[in-house]
């Protein structure tokens, strides 16, 4: 098994060109092995050279909420507070920790993507 590390984009052509080849490997065959080991490769240096930006908590809810067909009136019935679904949706407020482990808890949504500060408007 010829593998080496991903550390320029030619790499990174080959190595898609070569996971493209493998693709049907029948699971246990040393071309299933070389498929697996190369996306691990792939990934990382995926991960290095096109970082993701992280995204505002308040936004992931909201497409979550859209992908899931869940309204504001699921979110306030879940947080038990109409006023806070609504301060939350029209950010004037943040999310507390025990809302991100409810959020959690019960939509299965990733804590890491709640935790961060939320782009919030000022008061009136």
């Amino acid at each position: 098994m010829d593998i080496r590390p991903i550390r320029s984009d030619a790499d990174h052509a080959a190595a898609l060109q070569e996971v493209e080849r493998l693709w049907n490997a029948a699971p246990g065959t040393p071309e299933a092995d070389k498929l697996d080991v190369l996306a691990t490769l792939i990934e990382a240096y995926e991960a290095r050279r096109f970082p993701l930006p992280p995204i505002d908590p308040i936004d992931f809810l909201k497409a979550h909420m859209e992908a899931t067909g869940r309204t504001q009136s699921d979110l306030a019935a879940l947080l038990g507070s109409k006023s806070r679904a609504s301060e939350i949706m029209n950010r004037r407020r943040g999310f507390t920790i025990q809302m991100i482990r409810l959020l959690h808890a019960e939509w299965r949504l990733p804590a890491e993507a709640l935790i961060a500060s939320p782009h919030l408007v000022a008061a009136a």
